[in-house]
């Protein structure tokens, strides 16, 4: 496992801190709530991940201390399995019928709330805000630059 750095350290306790903040500054989080820390500090984590590591569905099951969850983050963080650009390129070319690069904005939100980890609207609502994708006349979408402002993450 590699060691953190001082800076990710900081960004991780940062983010926990908040969380606590929110949940009543008792110096733990909900395990409900383990996805959506990791994901603050820009990790991507599948939900079937987040589970296996110790999140739950429900609040009010289990609580995390800084300790605790700074073990998920780093066991997290050592995972390269997230998808390349490649990975995403194959599953939207599967929908591009004319090879052009192109795919209906219709077709992107079914794929993002219909496959693999569905997405709800108003997440989905969110990425496109975040990523500032271009929607052309005709409706569609370059999925090249959709993914690569996706993987990038949003701009603060």
């Amino acid at each position: 496992m590699s060691e953190l750095t001082r800076e990710e350290l900081e960004e991780v306790r940062e983010v926990f801190d908040l969380f606590d903040f929110w949940d009543g500054r008792d110096g733990l989080i909900d395990a409900v709530k383990v996805g959506d820390l990791l994901r603050c500090v820009e990790l991507n984590p599948t939900l079937a991940l987040v589970k296996s590591w110790g999140g739950t569905d429900r609040p009010g099951e289990k609580q995390y201390s800084f300790e605790e969850f700074l073990a998920i983050y780093k066991q997290t963080k050592n995972v390269k399995e997230w998808g390349t650009f490649r990975d995403f390129v194959e599953a939207f070319k599967s929908y591009d019928r004319e090879g052009q690069g192109y795919i209906s904005a219709a077709e992107m939100r079914h794929l993002l709330t219909a496959m693999g980890e569905r997405l709800s609207d108003e997440q989905v609502d969110e990425i496109i805000k975040l990523t500032d994708i271009y929607i052309d006349l005709e409706g569609n979408v370059k999925y090249d630059d959709f993914i690569n402002k996706v993987l990038a993450g949003p701009k603060m």
